[in-house]
């Protein structure tokens, strides 16, 4: 959104400005701006060498009108307004000091343009007749120095790094004790006793039974023996591998620009190269 201001010889001529304006240009609504309101002027912001012109220009009768503007209609509104009569400050300016008026010192008499984009210059050429600035900005005009800047404002984009942990991996061994079972067969070797009841004649082989006879029998039995012996069956490893990998990153970033518009006529001149004497040293 832009704002633009435009002042007029008279306030009957502004009032049909403002209703010219609604009429040809929709959705725009011109403020007119007169001696009966002056104080509203302090809202306009305009320069302060435009200002003292204004006011000076309502003791005179005249008046302004002030309007938003939406952008890319900025031109279609100031031809509406210098159709209307808007008349170029500069030149006003000139004639006043003629006149012997002594207000605040604006920019050169004629043909000055401002430093702020959006101001609009007349169908002659000579700038002022309009003051245009966007929402928020302030319309300059060039002081005694002659000069004033616009500096361009330019972002880039600096790109960095920075470690983000991502979860930690932990291995931790402890002893869990599980029942198991075996089974095993055992031998086992048993001594009995018996006694017999026996009914026969004694033969020759007996004979030797008359003696001394020691006969031994050793009972035996497997018993299970239990024996444990660690083993290694499996290992867990803990391994860290690295890679890089280029990521694109994708951003905005804002920079100033800045439009000239000069629509002064410039001057035909013709330059030509003096011959050269060739007797000259």
């Amino acid at each position: 959104m832009k704002t633009i201001t435009a002042y007029f010889d008279s306030v009957q001529v502004a009032e049909k400005a403002a209703f010219d304006l609604a009429k040809a240009v929709p959705g725009v609504r011109g403020q007119v701006v007169d001696t009966r309101n002056a104080a509203s002027l302090d809202e306009l912001s305009l320069p302060e060498g435009d200002a003292a012109l204004v006011r000076e220009g309502f003791g005179r009768g005249g008046g302004v009108v002030h309007a938003e503007v939406p952008d890319g209609r900025f031109d279609e509104v100031a031809n509406v307004l210098e159709a209307s009569g808007a008349v170029d400050l500069d030149a006003l300016e000139a004639g006043w000091r003629k006149e012997g008026w002594t207000g605040s010192t604006t920019g050169a008499a004629s043909g000055t343009t401002t430093a702020t984009t959006g101001v609009s210059t007349g169908a002659s050429g000579a700038t002022g007749a309009l003051s245009g600035t966007s929402t928020g900005g302030e319309t300059q005009r060039l002081g005694a120095a002659g000069e004033e800047r616009i500096p361009i404002v330019e972002e880039r984009l600096r790109v960095g790094k920075r470690e983000v942990g991502h979860g930690r991996v932990r291995i931790r061994s402890y002893v869990v004790e599980t029942p198991v079972q075996e089974q095993v067969t055992l031998h086992e070797e048993r001594v009995n006793v018996e006694r017999r009841t026996v009914d026969r004649p004694l033969t020759a082989v007996d004979e030797a039974l008359f003696q001394e006879r020691v006969i031994e029998a050793t009972e035996t039995a497997e018993e299970a023996v239990v024996a444990k012996e660690a083993r290694v069956v499996e290992e867990v490893a803990l391994r860290k591998t690295a890679e890089e990998r280029t990521e694109t990153v994708r951003d905005t970033v804002r920079r100033t620009e800045v439009e000239v518009e000069d629509d002064r006529t410039a001057a035909k001149t013709s330059t030509s190269t003096p011959k050269r004497d060739p007797g000259a040293v």
